[in-house]
C-alpha cells in the first residue's frame, strides 16, 4: 500500500492528499486562486474566482493530509453544519450563498471575505504566529487597543445573538476569527461544531484549542452552556487584549475595569462566572465607559 501523499494541481494551484481525488466539478463554479488544505477537519477550502467575482468554497469527501477520520464523517459534519450558517445567519458570521452533493462529496460556497485567519497555523505555526512581522495574528496585536476592542465587541455581539438563538458555541478559538486590515471588520467563520442546547459533554474533552476551553469542555456529562460561552469569551478576550494563557494585568492591554470582567468570565469555578454572554457583554461595555 502506498502511503506517500498525490499532489492535485488546479489551475495555478497546487495541494497534497493523501490518495488522488476528482475536482472537475470546480471548473463549473470559477478559476481556483488559492487552497486551505491544512484543517484537520477533513474538509479543503478554496478561494474560487469567475466574472471578477470571489467565493469561498468549502468541500468534504477527499482524504485529506491532516484529517485521520473517514471522509463520510467529515461530509456528515458540513451537511449538518448548513442549519447553522442558515439559523445562525449575522453580519459578523461569514455569508452562505449555496450547499450541495457533489458526487460522494458535499459542498458549501459562501461569499468571499478579505479578512485573515488570526490562527494561519498553515502559514505561521506558533512561534511564528507570535512574533513573525507577516503573520496575521501579530499584526493585529499591533493594533491600537481601541481598534482591538471594537473587533471583539463584534465577536461580543455575535455571540449575545448565537444564545438568543438557543445555541452554543463550541470549537470556537482564534482560528475562527477573520480580520479585514483595510477595512477594520472582524467575521465569524468555522461555527460547524455549534450546538443547539441543551448540551451535555458526552466526549471528555470537546473539540476545541486548549487556549479557550472551560474546565467543563474536558468534563464527560457536564453541561455545556451560557456559563461555557462566558469563559471562552473571556479567553478570546485575554487572547486579543492580553497574554492569552497568561492573564496577568501586566499583560494586559486594555484598562483595569475590563480586566476584571475578563477575570470574572474565566473562573474554573462556573458559578462565579457571568450567566450569560449578554450579561457579559453588559458588564463589558459599562468598563469600557
Amino acid at each position: 500500500m502506498n502511503d506517500s501523499p498525490v499532489t492535485i494541481t488546479l489551475d495555478n494551484v497546487s495541494f497534497q492528499l493523501k490518495e488522488i481525488h476528482n475536482f472537475d466539478w470546480l471548473q463549473d463554479v470559477g478559476e481556483v486562486f488559492c487552497v486551505f488544505d491544512q484543517q484537520d477537519s477533513g474538509n479543503i477550502c478554496f478561494g474560487i474566482k469567475k466574472d471578477g467575482i470571489k467565493k469561498f468554497v468549502k468541500y468534504a469527501g477527499a482524504k485529506t493530509s491532516e484529517y485521520s477520520g473517514h471522509p463520510e464523517e467529515a461530509v456528515l459534519r458540513l451537511k449538518q453544519s448548513i442549519s447553522l450558517y442558515e439559523e445562525l445567519n449575522h453580519p459578523y458570521l461569514v455569508q452562505l450563498i449555496d450547499h450541495h452533493e457533489v458526487g460522494n462529496g458535499y459542498v458549501s460556497i459562501f461569499d468571499w471575505f478579505d479578512g485573515e485567519c488570526l490562527h494561519s497555523h498553515w502559514s505561521f505555526p506558533p512561534p511564528a504566529k507570535y512574533n513573525h512581522p507577516e503573520s496575521p495574528f501579530y499584526r493585529y496585536k499591533q493594533l491600537s487597543v481601541e481598534t482591538r476592542l471594537a473587533s471583539f465587541d463584534s465577536i461580543l455581539r455575535f455571540h449575545v445573538h448565537v444564545e438568543k438563538k438557543n445555541y452554543v458555541a463550541v470549537d470556537f478559538y482564534d482560528g475562527s476569527i477573520l480580520y479585514d486590515f483595510k477595512n477594520d471588520v472582524t467575521k465569524i467563520c468555522d461555527i460547524d461544531m455549534y450546538q443547539k442546547k441543551p448540551y451535555t459533554n458526552m466526549m471528555g474533552r470537546l473539540w476545541g484549542s486548549k487556549r479557550f476551553m472551560s474546565p467543563e469542555e474536558y468534563e464527560l456529562g457536564a453541561a455545556i452552556d451560557e456559563r461555557t460561552n462566558v469563559f471562552n469569551m473571556g479567553a478570546i478576550a485575554f487572547g486579543l487584549l492580553g497574554g492569552e494563557l497568561d492573564r496577568s494585568f501586566s499583560k494586559w492591554d486594555a484598562s483595569k475595569e475590563l480586566h476584571d470582567v475578563a477575570i470574572r468570565a474565566v473562573d474554573k469555578n462556573r458559578s462565579n462566572r457571568y450567566s450569560s454572554v449578554e450579561e457579559l457583554y453588559l458588564a463589558w461595555d459599562s468598563a469600557l465607559k
